[in-house]
């Protein structure tokens, strides 16, 4: 589903109206255009389910050893940095830091595309417990290890620029799958 932009464009336009100004004049007249043109590059991700996001960034390398049960060898990016919007208000989630960590079962992701597949993911009207379930969802689809653990870190502007404005409250969501459920030593390497 493509991004409509007319249709963004007119409402913005609205918008404008509502909140009492002239959407014609020369401050504001180019804004719905602006606007619409922001919203398909920020919300790219609407366009894709993480399966077709799966597929989009599915560049694995065979791996030769045979990875155990037992084995805690794990790979682990940290602190990519993202942004997204909040669909309760459409407010900005800033400062968003996602850790991604996983087991690899006989085969490696390739590095740039877990960092893909969070600026994807993140793309989106989202929620930042449905960003962690998301990149975990993806990476188990592209990896196909169950062993997933995601750690977002940030700020909601709907908590700090409006409502309650606590500018310090800093919100972590942490998303396990597979051993990460169970092995507390395996959570410790997304700190």
């Amino acid at each position: 589903m493509a991004i409509d932009t007319e249709a963004i464009q007119e409402h913005i336009k609205g918008i404008i109206i509502a909140l009492g100004d002239d959407p014609d004049r020369e401050g504001l007249k180019d804004t719905p255009k602006r606007v619409a043109r922001m919203c398909e590059e920020v919300f790219e991700g609407m366009n894709y389910s993480n399966h077709e996001i799966a597929q989009m960034f599915n560049k694995t390398f065979e791996e030769e050893l045979e990875f155990a049960e037992e084995n805690q060898d794990l790979v682990v990016v940290k602190d990519i940095e993202v942004f997204s919007y909040c669909e309760h208000h459409l407010a900005l989630m800033y400062d968003l830091k996602v850790s991604v960590a996983y087991i690899p079962k006989g085969k490696v992701i390739g590095l740039s595309k877990i960092a893909r597949i969070v600026d994807m993911v993140s793309k989106r009207l989202q929620l930042q417990e449905r960003i962690g379930s998301d990149i975990a969802e993806i990476m188990q689809e592209v990896t196909g290890s169950e062993d997933v653990a995601v750690l977002i870190e940030g700020y909601h502007s709907c908590m700090t620029a409006r409502g309650i404005k606590k500018t310090a409250a800093k919100t972590e969501t942490l998303t396990l799958r597979g051993r990460f459920k169970s092995d507390t030593s395996l959570r410790m390497s997304l700190k």
